[in-house]
């Protein structure tokens, strides 16, 4: 079912969005106006509301993966597909942003980089931000990938890739699918081990941060990197 056949031309997301802008729609607008149709009885509007319901909001539909949106009713392959480009153009928006300018002039940006990579990952995941001298972001590298309650990170690992990618500093990130927003003793003991192990090299360990879905707790912050 399409919005044409079933809202009024002032009413419709995309007349609105030409007239007043984009701030002006709601997420489920928004959202209709990348899937573009609906399904059998559904118009666009109600298939984004449903999805947004179904996941929590824009942030974890966004993260999910091809996997887990393949199933659910009234997307085909091409949604998805759209669905992960715009997911995949967010990212690399913020991550232009911190390959441009210094990361440490813009911690915020940093935040919400990693919380698109993983705020909503479902078992946890650990990425190293490798940066130059002037901490502009060189690569994003997923160090680790472990279950739902760990990860492993091996220092010699972290130090061969910052060594391949001559970075002169890195911040790490990983995950806790549990919601937990806190850095644990363990989380703080790595920190450490892996700060000793990169200054060998010259590499500087900026932060660790601990993302747990749109919260983010900075090591460095509570003075224990």
């Amino acid at each position: 079912m399409t919005l044409r056949s079933t809202i009024p031309l002032n009413q419709r997301p995309r007349e609105r969005l030409l007239q007043a802008g984009a701030s002006a729609l709601t997420d489920a607008e928004l959202l209709a106006l990348i899937l573009g149709t609906g399904t059998r009885g559904q118009t666009a509007i109600a298939l984004a509301q449903a999805l947004l319901v179904k996941f929590g909001g824009v942030r974890p539909l966004l993260s999910a993966n091809i996997s887990e949106l393949r199933g659910i009713c009234g997307l085909g392959d091409a949604k998805i597909c759209q669905l992960s480009a715009i997911s995949a153009l967010s990212r690399r928006a913020l991550e232009e942003d911190l390959k441009r300018d210094c990361s440490l002039k813009n911690p915020a940006q940093v935040r919400a980089y990693c919380t698109a990579l993983l705020g909503h990952a479902s078992v946890e995941r650990c990425v190293a931000l490798f940066l130059d001298n002037q901490h502009r972001l060189i690569q994003t590298t997923e160090i680790s990938c472990g279950t739902l309650t760990e990860t492993t990170i091996y220092p010699r690992e972290l130090v061969k890739a910052g060594l391949a990618h001559h970075a002169a500093a890195v911040i790490l990130a990983h995950n806790h699918p549990s919601g937990w927003a806190k850095a644990s003793r363990a989380d703080i003991e790595l920190t450490r081990q892996l700060k000793q192990s990169l200054a060998v090299v010259d590499i500087a360990l900026l932060d660790h941060l601990v993302i747990a879905a749109n919260q983010v707790v900075s090591i460095a912050e509570l003075g224990q990197c």
